[in-house]
C-alpha cells in the first residue's frame, strides 16, 4: 500500500508540476497550454510512457527508488504579455507549486499529534526508501498513516523543486538563468541543444553537492514536519 501512494504522490506531484506551468502560461496571456487539454488533474493527458511509467518502475523493482517525469506542458513564449520576465515566471510555477506542497505537508505533519522519535524514525526510513523499516513504524497508528504520506509529499516535492531548479537545460533554472543573463536566443539554442549532456555530466561530477543541497532542503522541511 506504501507502494501505490508513494508512485501516486509522484505521478500528481509532476503533474502538478508541469500544469502549473500551464496556468502562469495562461495567466500571463498564452492559452497553448489549456487548449492542449494539459491544464487537468487527468493522468492521461500528462503521461509520457517512458519517464511517467517504464523509468518509474524500472528503478523501483531495481533499486527500491523511482524517479520520474510527465510530459511537458506546451507553452508559446511569444504570446506572453511580459516579454522580459514572462519565460522566468513560467519557469519558477513547477518548482514554486512543489514548494508549496512540501511546505503545506511539513505544516500538516506538524500538526499530527505523535512523539518526535516516531516522526524522526517515520522521515528516517522515507528518505532510506526502507518500506519494511517504514510498515513497522505507522503500524497501527492512523496518525503515523497520515504522517507518512505527508513524509513522501515532502520527499518528492523537495526533490522535484530544487532539482529543477539547476540551471542547466532542459531544466527550469535555465530559463530563469537566461532571463537574469540576457542571453542570445542563438547562445540559449546551443545550450538547449545539448543540455541534456550538460545535465548528465553535472549529475555525475557534482552528485556529492547535490546531494549535500537535497538533503538542507529535506531537512529544513522536514524539521517543520517535527
Amino acid at each position: 500500500v506504501l507502494i501505490i501512494f508513494y508512485i501516486l504522490i509522484l505521478l500528481y506531484s509532476v503533474i502538478l508540476h508541469e500544469m502549473f506551468h500551464g496556468f502562469a502560461a495562461l495567466w500571463l496571456g498564452d492559452t497553448t497550454a489549456k487548449y492542449a487539454g494539459r491544464l487537468t488533474l487527468n493522468p492521461i493527458k500528462h503521461i509520457d510512457p517512458v519517464w511517467t511509467l517504464i523509468v518509474p518502475i524500472f528503478m523501483l523493482f531495481t533499486i527500491g527508488f523511482a524517479f520520474g517525469a510527465a510530459k511537458p506542458v506546451p507553452y508559446n513564449p511569444y504570446n506572453l504579455r511580459n516579454q522580459r520576465w514572462g519565460p522566468a515566471m513560467v519557469a519558477f510555477a513547477g518548482p514554486g507549486i512543489n514548494i508549496f506542497l512540501a511546505l503545506f505537508a511539513a505544516i500538516c505533519g506538524a500538526l499530527i499529534s505523535l512523539p518526535a522519535g516516531l516522526k524522526q524514525d517515520i522521515i528516517v526510513n522515507t528518505l532510506r526508501f526502507n518500506w519494511e523499516g517504514l510498515s513497522l513504524a505507522i503500524s497501527g497508528s492512523l496518525g503515523a498513516v497520515f504522517f507518512a504520506i505527508f513524509s513522501i509529499i515532502i520527499f518528492w516535492n523537495v526533490l522535484l523543486a530544487f532539482f529543477n531548479l539547476i540551471p542547466i537545460p532542459p531544466l527550469d533554472g535555465s530559463k530563469l538563468l537566461f532571463s537574469v543573463l540576457k542571453v542570445r536566443t542563438e547562445t540559449m539554442m546551443m545550450f538547449e541543444q545539448f543540455g541534456f549532456i550538460f545535465l548528465i555530466l553535472f549529475i555525475i561530477l557534482f552528485s556529492g553537492f547535490l546531494g549535500i543541497i537535497l538533503n538542507f532542503f529535506w531537512n529544513l522541511f522536514y524539521s517543520l514536519a517535527v
